[in-house]
């Protein structure tokens, strides 16, 4: 019955269908129209006079050529204000790929890399495990990354941005203005035994200074610099902590208490010593006088 019911159904649409769309004979296809005359304007048009207001050209009857005409297209393409010589899609390409680099570059022209280091093995040498969390150390890392890179921003604005955006040089020309600045900040920190290892793994002659290094070969000795400043401050700052350790498991064992681990005792050891001492204010302190 349900069969029967869903067949009726079908049918009575296909009918609906078939009355309701017209029939191939009642489709007609007109025939194009012939172009019309010019549109003739009253004489008081044509001999200079202004129209009055209300007023309506006299058109010939049968005509029906329309008088508004479409606005002509510009194929200048579309220029972004401030950039000059680059249209919007080269522009949107360039955009999103700084932006997809910009986590690398903060990690190779900034000393973002050494201070999370060091606050890393601080973490580690004060035995606790996610306090302060990886959000916690990556923002002040950032922040102190800021604060340190600022002068070298603002440098780079005034020689590279407002340029650009003024209409004075082309987007590539600011990318080669803004290595100027970087380039100082780097080559400052860098040191000449890592220079000296890409120089030869690059094949490149040796330059009369540091100042005179290719971003080829001052990228990588820069991070590996850092890297190594970082562990060289996360060393030397875990070895006090190391010291309580040593003399917590010391005192735990010669006492007896071999079930009580040394870490529950030490800990807390080391949170009063790092506090007592205002930690956090010498440990800044010498990481931002680090970079002077």
């Amino acid at each position: 019955m349900l069969r029967y019911g869903i067949q009726q159904l079908l049918v009575a649409m296909a009918l609906m269908l078939a009355s309701v769309a017209p029939s191939a004979a009642e489709v007609q296809i007109a025939p194009p129209s012939a172009p019309s005359d010019p549109v003739r304007v009253d004489d008081r048009t044509a001999s200079g006079s202004p129209l009055s207001a209300g007023a309506v050209p006299d058109i010939e009857q049968g005509e029906t050529k329309s008088l508004i005409r479409p606005p002509a297209l510009n194929n200048n393409g579309i220029q972004i204000p401030g950039i000059s010589g680059e249209t919007v899609p080269w522009s949107i390409v360039i955009l999103l790929t700084a932006l997809t680099l910009i986590p690398s570059i903060l990690m190779c022209v900034t000393p973002f890399a050494r201070l999370l280091i060091v606050f890393h093995f601080l973490r580690q040498a004060l035995g606790l495990q996610t306090t302060p969390s990886n959000q916690t150390l990556i923002g002040l890392s950032l922040i102190l990354t800021f604060f340190l890179m600022q002068p070298v921003g603002k440098q780079i604005y005034e020689t590279a941005i407002e340029p650009a955006q003024a209409g004075q040089i082309t987007a590539m020309d600011a990318l080669n203005r803004c290595q100027g600045p970087l380039r100082k900040f780097m080559s400052h920190y860098v040191r000449e035994k890592d220079a000296a290892l890409f120089i030869e793994l690059a094949k490149e002659p040796r330059p009369a200074s540091v100042d005179d290094l290719s971003m080829r070969v001052l990228l990588p000795a820069y991070i590996l610099s850092e890297l190594k400043a970082g562990f060289q401050i996360g060393t030397v700052l875990f070895l006090p902590f190391l010291i309580v350790d040593m003399v917590v498991a010391s005192i735990t064992t010669s006492v007896g208490m071999l079930q009580l681990p040394p870490v529950v005792v030490s800990t807390p050891l080391k949170l009063l010593l790092f506090l007592m001492v205002d930690g956090w204010h010498l440990l800044i302190g010498s990481l931002m006088r680090s970079f002077n």
